[in-house]
């Protein structure tokens, strides 16, 4: 019987995959746990990653006409009582502060001192403070639309965390615009989701599905939150956005009113949408392997790894001055509208020590150079995605690093892509549903499941009996042309489509 392969990460996914996660995390030097319970501490290698998806992302919100504010980080707990929908759906997650200052008591120990009129919440989202400025902002139609986003930290008190994916304390971006009319809102909230879409596509390579949550699953106060929808590796899919239209909800809460053209004093009609820091947990679990993190390049912290070989200290100085040449040429090259990001691995480490640091990290190639390859004008190139590993010309290299790039980033995409059309499949019987969710061991569940396209007639009490029977929930309902028409197949009565089921984070 063949021995199992060795890799670099243990356990594997097929052994543990919640933890095969968390040695991923910590093997890429990602994050890690923070003294203060349920936080995270986002390493500089994590950082980078959330900082290109922001570059990304604050471009494309631009192109799109909104521009960046700030608001505050603390609410007054009677902002969050105007919507009662909203405050209901966040009060078990709310941080709240009660007190202004500190004072030493008797015992030589700090106490609250000066409680506060009005307890203050820590921002779990910012519909109701944001609500309050539009109000005194926005008077006349021609104040409108207004379309403004901020980059900012919220606090929703989770105790059962995991690092990137659920945590008390999260980075995020939040949209929030008013508009005049009703069809303006609409086309805004599904523009921002097919623009989080096109970045999960296209930057991320982590396909999604696109469509609407059902009412059970809706933002808290919202009229319809849109999502995107992707599958991770052990088949259970990530929120991994969302846009919600809010009608006039929040706009009759927070009193944002504006003369019509017309002359008719009306109420806006507002939306909000957001990304965070889970997509960081998303891309590693839609790509990573038993070795690590792999990065599509779109995102990669670095793009290239140049590793010298110093092995003879007669050739040192020549190896790293052709190492350093090598840098400032492929830093020259412009791909994707941006420098690329080289980085010298010169540590006085083994070089196998160094290899495999750099393989657990995900970069996208690593370049060896020693004096044969020197003597050459040659490189050693390995590609993360592949394993592929080989001699290629330095020029040949240089010319072609943009293709290589890109040849590693539709490559992701394609079996990502791959991967979830396995696993996702067309059911049409209760019975095969829920085979379909069970793990066939109960001792020892194995990886099971993915998404299942199936009729549902809408009904609640149907969602509530499969989330306590299976944890499985209605994802999305996809946005289809032309929706196939069917029968439900938990209660026998007409179903509009098929919506998307599965076990998520």
């Amino acid at each position: 019987m063949a021995k199992p392969a060795r890799t670099a990460i243990t356990p594997t996914r097929s052994q543990d995959y919640p933890e095969w996660y968390q040695q991923v995390v910590r093997a890429a030097d990602l994050a890690e746990n923070s003294p203060v319970r349920g936080c995270m501490v986002i390493k500089p290698w994590g950082y980078t990653l959330w900082e290109k998806m922001q570059r990304a992302l604050d471009e494309k919100f631009k192109d799109t006409g909104h521009v960046n504010a700030y608001f505050p980080l603390f609410i007054p707990k009677s902002y969050l009582e105007k919507e009662a929908q909203h405050v209901e759906g966040f009060a078990k997650e709310c941080a709240v502060v009660t007190h202004s200052r500190l004072e030493l008591n008797d015992e030589g120990k700090l106490v609250p001192a000066a409680p506060l009129e009005e307890p203050l919440i820590v921002r779990p989202t910012s519909e109701t403070i944001i609500g309050e400025m539009y109000a005194k902002w926005v008077q006349s139609y021609r104040d409108l639309p207004v379309l403004i986003n901020q980059w900012a930290n919220v606090v929703r008190w989770e105790m059962r965390t995991r690092l990137f994916l659920r945590t008390a304390e999260f980075l995020w971006q939040e949209g929030h615009t008013a508009h005049a009319t009703e069809a303006e809102a609409w086309e805004e909230t599904r523009k921002m989701l097919g623009v989080y879409a096109d970045f999960a596509e296209n930057y991320m390579a982590m396909p999604v599905w696109q469509g609407e949550k059902t009412a059970g699953e809706r933002f808290p106060g919202a009229v319809s939150t849109l999502c995107i929808e992707a599958m991770m590796q052990d088949r259970k899919a990530l929120q991994a956005g969302t846009s919600h239209f809010l009608g006039q909800n929040f706009a009759k809460a927070s009193g944002i009113q504006f003369q019509s053209e017309q002359g008719q004093l009306e109420y806006a009609w507002t939306t909000s949408w957001g990304v965070s820091t889970r997509l960081v947990g998303g891309l590693v679990m839609t790509h990573s392997d038993d070795d690590g993190l792999i990065a599509p390049p779109r995102l990669a912290p670095l793009h290239v790894v140049i590793l010298p070989v110093l092995i003879k200290e007669e050739s040192r100085a020549e190896v790293l001055e052709y190492c350093h040449k090598l840098r400032e040429e492929l830093r020259n090259v412009w791909w994707h509208d941006q420098k690329l990001d080289v980085h010298i691995d010169d540590r006085d480490l083994r070089g196998g020590d160094k290899m495999w640091q750099w393989v657990k990290k995900g970069v996208p190639l690593r370049v060896e150079v020693g004096p044969r390859d020197i003597a050459k004008d040659s490189l050693f190139v390995g590609r993360r995605d592949t394993g592929e590993k080989g001699p290629v010309p330095r020029a040949e290299f240089v010319a072609t690093i943009g293709e290589r790039l890109d040849e590693i980033q539709q490559n992701l995409l394609n079996r990502a892509r791959a991967f979830r059309d396995e696993h996702t499949h067309v059911i049409n019987s209760e019975q095969d549903f829920y085979d379909f969710f069970t793990p066939k061991n109960q001792e020892e569940p194995e990886i099971h499941g993915g998404f299942a396209l199936a009729h549902w007639n809408g009904d609640e009490s149907i969602t509530e009996r499969i989330q306590q029977d299976l944890k499985v929930t209605v994802r999305c309902i996809p946005f289809e042309d032309n929706p196939e028409p069917g029968t439900c197949i938990f209660t026998g009565q007409p179903s509009k489509q098929r919506v998307v089921w599965a076990k998520s984070y």
